[in-house]
């Protein structure tokens, strides 16, 4: 064999062997190779026990309905019926508890422009959510919520 064709070829077998090694140092011994091989895609036993005592931050739109059923229901009808409540209310983990404390509501402007500023980004699904805004122009040192009611949000329904 050549040696323009040797050398490469040296060279490609031993980062092929040199990515084996690191795989080998790198990758836990328990990640997803059991007797039936990848079934569980990128599941590892060690982590069992941490999923098992992980908790739930997040409870989901359903979790509101019945202590919120005029907010759920005139959310239901608009435009923001994709939303899920604790995008914007923040996690309900604690919620109601014995306190029955609040969640945090921020009412904020930037809380609006996570969704409703256009990305400079043209082919995001961004690009087809209607209520876009320049943030410059609309109502500069306002809160979005003096006008909008995001649970029924067109204009002017505050």
């Amino acid at each position: 064999m050549k040696n323009h064709v040797f050398r490469p070829l040296i060279v490609v077998i031993g980062i092929v062997l040199l990515i084996l090694a690191a795989r080998f140092v790198y990758v836990p011994k328990d990640f997803g190779s059991y007797e039936r091989g990848y079934i569980y895609s990128w599941h590892r036993q060690g982590d069992e026990n941490f999923w098992n005592k992980f908790t739930i931050k997040y409870q989901g739109k359903e979790y509101c309905k019945d202590c919120h059923e005029k907010n759920f229901t005139s959310i239901n009808k608009s435009p923001h019926r994709i939303i899920i409540c604790e995008n914007c209310h923040g996690p309900a983990i604690d919620h109601p508890s014995e306190a029955r404390s609040k969640l945090v509501i921020d009412k904020s402007r930037e809380q609006c422009y996570r969704c409703h500023v256009k990305l400079p980004y043209p082919d995001t699904a961004r690009g087809r959510i209607k209520g876009f805004l320049d943030p410059e122009q609309h109502n500069p040192g306002m809160e979005c919520v003096t006008c909008h009611d995001p649970h029924d949000p067109k204009l002017g329904g505050a």
